[in-house]
């Protein structure tokens, strides 16, 4: 009875596992197609990773991706490190409960809805301020802040909990200042947890369409809004190509990051035995 139930679960993983990444590789396979069939392989080729890079207004998007991901990293995780202190530090229970209500809203929020409520804000403020063009880079960094910064928070805050706050109070006693001991105590201890929030920040930033589309301008526009363009034609194989890059990449950040929370794990549990 328990082989059978094993075999079962094994097989029942295995579809799950096939449907999520069957696309992925059916992608990934026409992205080296040497004809512009999306259901015959006429062969092995890299034309169209050659023809991706000839595309200026392709590789000019994947630019704009990049940037606006990594400026959302950057600001989101550094944000969070400050937002996820003070709420550790916050002794009142009712103000840190109204605080994480706050903070996951941006979470369980659909994402049309926030995309068309950041375009009215922004609008708005433009109006007031009496500038037609205010969506563009800023609007839209903004916009991927607001989104990715919960993740960031709710990354750090279980390593704030794990930490013996009696350490930081010790190196504070004996005459080092606040900064120098968070830097030198604090921060090694929730560091995994840094590096978690940034590489989920950088992710949801550069696969997020909805929310962009709403808040982007005509001066700045990403590559999913790129695609998203395109679909109205067709979408030519040498998408396939860079989307197929674009998932090696992330595949890559998540790997590292996987073997980061490894070595800080065990780690851990050397330093504590």
């Amino acid at each position: 009875m328990k082989k059978k139930t094993s075999l079962a679960s094994k097989l029942y993983i295995l579809l799950v596992f096939a449907f999520l990444y069957a696309p992925i590789a059916v992608m990934t396979m026409f992205s080296f197609n040497s004809t512009t069939s999306t259901y015959v392989f006429g062969g092995f080729s890299l034309h169209w990773y050659k023809e991706m890079f000839n595309d200026a207004a392709a590789m000019s998007s994947l630019k704009n991706t990049v940037v606006l991901a990594v400026c959302t990293t950057v600001v989101a995780s550094v944000l969070g490190v400050m937002a996820s202190v003070g709420i550790f530090n916050s002794k009142n229970k009712l103000y840190n409960r109204s605080l994480m209500t706050v903070t996951n809203i941006p979470m369980m929020n659909p994402e049309i809805v926030t995309g068309i409520a950041m375009m009215l804000l922004f609008v708005f403020a433009g109006a007031l301020v009496r500038k037609s063009d205010v969506l563009g880079f800023w609007t839209l960094l903004a916009a991927h802040v607001t989104f990715s910064l919960p993740y960031v928070i709710l990354n750090i805050l279980p390593k704030l909990r794990q930490l013996d706050i009696h350490i930081y109070e010790a190196a504070v006693d004996l005459g080092c200042k606040p900064v120098n001991a968070f830097f030198k105590v604090v921060f090694p201890e929730i560091v995994t947890g840094i590096i978690t929030g940034a590489v989920m920040s950088f992710t949801l930033s550069l696969d997020d369409f909805i929310i962009s589309y709403f808040t982007n301008g005509p001066s700045f526009q990403t590559l999913p809004i790129y695609i998203f363009s395109m679909t109205k034609k067709r979408v030519k194989p040498d998408m396939y190509a860079l989307s197929t890059l674009m998932f090696v990449v992330i595949l890559v950040l998540l790997v590292l990051m996987n073997i980061t929370q490894t070595k800080a794990e065990r780690k851990g549990k050397s330093d504590s035995k």
